[in-house]
Parts: C-alpha cells; sequence; structure tokens
C-alpha cells in the first residue's frame, strides 16, 4: 500500500477475518494487513469484486501475507458462521477480525423515514456486527485470545441530521465494542472500535463533489482535510497487532478533530427534496382523490 505501515509486521502471520473487505475502508484495511504478513480473509455479499480484491491485493505484496475470498451475508447468521469457518480453515485459527461491513438505506427527516429501511439497517449495522462478533469470538477465545475491531463512524458521536437510521445503529456498535470488551477480556480478547470522520472511498463522491458539503466538512474539522482509508487502516493494523496488547473497550474517532465541533449540515442537498419545512418535521397531509 502506498505510504507503507507504522503496524511495523507486529499483525505478521497473524489470521484475520474483515467483513466488507470487497471495497471501501474494507478493502484498505485488509490490503495493510496483509502487506504486513497477515492472512486475511474478506467477506463481502459481491462475489465478483470480492474475489477481484482479493487477487489483486494478493499479487502486490511480497512477504508471507495474502488474502482470501468468503462470499456471505452478514446479516445472515448461518452466513457468518461459514464464512468464520473458511477463515479458520486457512491457517487452523482465527488472531483477529474487523467488522467493517455496513451501510444505510435511510436518509432524510425522521418524520418521513421508510420503517423498512430503518429495520434494514438495523439488521445490517448492529445484527451483523453482533454475528460477527458472536462467532468469531467463540474462535479467539477457544485460541486463547486475540482482537476484534469494528468500524463505526463519526456519526455515532455528533448528531448528523437527516441521517436516519445510520448514526443511531453505530451507536449501538460502540455500546457493543463496549460489552464485548467487558465480558471477553477475560479471555484475553480486546476489542476497540474505531469512528472514521468523511473519508475517501466511493460511497462520498457525492460529497466531495459538492462544493457547499465539502466547505461545511472543512469548516467543522479542526485539521481541515479529507481522511484517507490509510488514516483508518494504520489503527486498525495497530489494534490487531502486538504493540496494543492493554488497550481494550476504547472507541477511536479518526476524524481530523472533528467529533470537538459538529456534524454535517446536509440541508444544502436535502431541502431542494424535502423542502424546508420537512427538514424540521413537517409533513403534508395526504390529499384526497
Amino acid at each position: 500500500m502506498p505510504g507503507g505501515s507504522v503496524s511495523d509486521g507486529s499483525v505478521r502471520g497473524k489470521s484475520i477475518l474483515v467483513t466488507g473487505g470487497g471495497s471501501g475502508i474494507g478493502r484498505g484495511i485488509a490490503e495493510m494487513l496483509a502487506a504486513d504478513g497477515a492472512v486475511v480473509t474478506v467477506v463481502g455479499r459481491n462475489r465478483d469484486r470480492l474475489e477481484a480484491a482479493a487477487d489483486e491485493i494478493t499479487s502486490g505484496i511480497t512477504g508471507g501475507g495474502r488474502v482470501h475470498a468468503a462470499v456471505a451475508d452478514i446479516t445472515d447468521e448461518d452466513q457468518v458462521v461459514a464464512a468464520v469457518a473458511t477463515a479458520v480453515g486457512h491457517t487452523g485459527r482465527l488472531d483477529g477480525v474487523v467488522a467493517c461491513a455496513g451501510g444505510s438505506e435511510t436518509i432524510g427527516p425522521i418524520t418521513q423515514i421508510d420503517s423498512n429501511a430503518w429495520r434494514n439497517t438495523v439488521d445490517l449495522n448492529v445484527n451483523g456486527t453482533m454475528y460477527t462478533f458472536k462467532h468469531a469470538a467463540r474462535e479467539l477465545v477457544s485460541g486463547g485470545g486475540g482482537s476484534m475491531v469494528a468500524i463505526s463512524s463519526i456519526a455515532a458521536s455528533n448528531t448528523h441530521r437527516w441521517f436516519g437510521a445510520y448514526g443511531v445503529t453505530k451507536s449501538a456498535v460502540d455500546h457493543l465494542v463496549a460489552l464485548a470488551a467487558d465480558e471477553l477480556g477475560a479471555s484475553n480478547v480486546r476489542v476497540n472500535g474505531i469512528r472514521p470522520g468523511l473519508t475517501r472511498t466511493e460511497l462520498v463522491a457525492l460529497v466531495l463533489d459538492s462544493p457547499e458539503l465539502s466547505a461545511d466538512y472543512r469548516e467543522a474539522t479542526p485539521l481541515p482535510r479529507v481522511g484517507e482509508v490509510t488514516d483508518i487502516a494504520e489503527l486498525a493494523a495497530f489494534l490487531l497487532g502486538d504493540a496494543s496488547t492493554w488497550i481494550t473497550g476504547q472507541v477511536i474517532n479518526v476524524d481530523g478533530g472533528q467529533m470537538l465541533r459538529r456534524g454535517p449540515d446536509y440541508g444544502s442537498m436535502l431541502e431542494p427534496v424535502f423542502g424546508a419545512d420537512g427538514l424540521r418535521g413537517v409533513v403534508a397531509p395526504a390529499t384526497e382523490g
């Protein structure tokens, strides 16, 4: 990976599962871990994208690291069980996990949220992360310990108006991190979380292409630049590696300091859709006929 890594091989030889590893932050983490010598199993729903990512990463690294693909939908617990078993099968053990898969189907005023989309987002971000932790932790405990990392969001620590279920579910992920860390410490399993700020991936292209939104993010951020995937991957590698063995139960913002100020203002994007009254919760009465 361009720019190298500060983890200095501390994950070398470890077996690590990364959900959401076919693209974006998950792929960047998988790439850095493999470059540091880890055996990585990436999990995702899109077989073509996932296998292409695994092949591309493996072909570009030296030093013993490699990446395997395990196709699974993390909202299906049986598929998570199978993905964990696949990861264990590559080395005979599991040393770490990154729960990165997530997303949202909701945006807009809370009075107009589609309830099915809300449930789908809860299922993906909360239940999917729980299934991943539940079954990965069993392997870590039986193997004598390890490290789990959840990818949360600044939307969990700072309100993002009109983001619907996303920030709410990421707050739940943060509490799951604390709960799991407290329970699993006795088995030498560490659990931590990372809250990225605005990070350059294909999912935020619309934000980066908007002069109004980009300017608002800079105004709300003490270090006024867009985050890069490597910013997140560096911390993930550290938390998974041998230099962080007395760190657990932490959720760390990697956001240029934005948590010190405020969430973004998406009014310029959403007011043309919902109207100024709609953004403050007004719902137009149903028309007859």
